[in-house]
């Protein structure tokens, strides 16, 4: 659902003058440009819908879309049938060769891991889970949490959401490897990984899963998970504890 100019604009002279000698799609193309930079957007929101624009400026839609199709050959925003218009995030990103899955992340360590809970459920994605996705707000989603680790203890809780595109029902045997499902199941490719890693201090609900006590430090890691169109796949956040783990990074200039 797009959210109202008036309110995500409210640090922003949201009007326009129709006396200026500046063309009409001109200071619309101006006011979307202070809009777009500003952090509501940039994380990831749905901009105003050009009736709600038009009707809030005073002016046709038509010279809505002539300022909208500008900053799209500019490739500020990006529109998606049925979804809506966002901005594209102004970020320098680093794609990793060889990122790996937990699974291959333990193998390749000679480590058998155990999945200590598995669990699965549908339901309706909120504003940050359908930002990740690029679906609506609202839409059935496949939740799947996960807590792993060595025979000493569990180490690490993944919360996963899946793209409904994806078309998981919550029958697979999740004992399986998540990529293999996807790939030899489903014909969906794992092929590129955004990460955000911080530490954080762990919530009541988390610390009790680690074993650890509420406010401890846990890595705390965002993944999204994209097929080679650069289309969603999966948003996963994971759990680490920050005495069992350490994430390592090779970077060849």
């Amino acid at each position: 659902m797009a959210v109202k100019a008036k309110k995500a604009s409210a640090s922003i002279d949201f009007k326009i003058d129709h006396n200026s000698p500046i063309p009409l799609h001109v200071q619309v193309e101006n006011l979307l440009r202070k809009l777009i930079d500003s952090p509501a957007y940039q994380g990831g929101k749905l901009l105003p819908k050009e009736v709600e624009l038009s009707k809030r400026l005073g002016i046709s839609r038509n010279t809505i879309r002539q300022a909208t199709n500008k900053l799209e050959h500019e490739n500020l925003l990006v529109r998606k049938k049925g979804v809506g218009t966002r901005a594209i995030k102004k970020t320098v990103s680093t794609r990793l060769n060889n990122w790996l899955s937990f699974s291959d992340e333990m193998h390749s360590k000679g480590m058998e891991f155990i999945n200590y809970d598995i669990k699965v459920s549908w339901m309706k994605a909120d504003e940050e889970i359908a930002t990740a996705l690029q679906i609506e707000t609202g839409k059935k989603v496949l939740k799947m949490t996960r807590l792993r680790g060595l025979d000493k203890g569990p180490f690490v809780y993944f919360v996963s959401y899946f793209h409904p595109r994806v078309g998981l029902s919550g029958e697979e045997d999740f004992s399986r490897h998540l990529y293999e499902i996807l790939e030899q199941d489903y014909a969906t490719v794992p092929s590129i990984s955004k990460e955000k890693i911080s530490a954080i201090a762990a919530p009541i609900e988390i610390a009790k899963k680690l074993n650890i006590k509420k406010g401890e430090p846990v890595l705390f890691r965002k993944r999204l998970v994209c097929d080679p169109g650069d289309r969603p796949i999966e948003y996963n956040l994971g759990y680490y504890r920050a005495d069992s783990f350490t994430y390592e990074i090779d970077i060849q200039r």
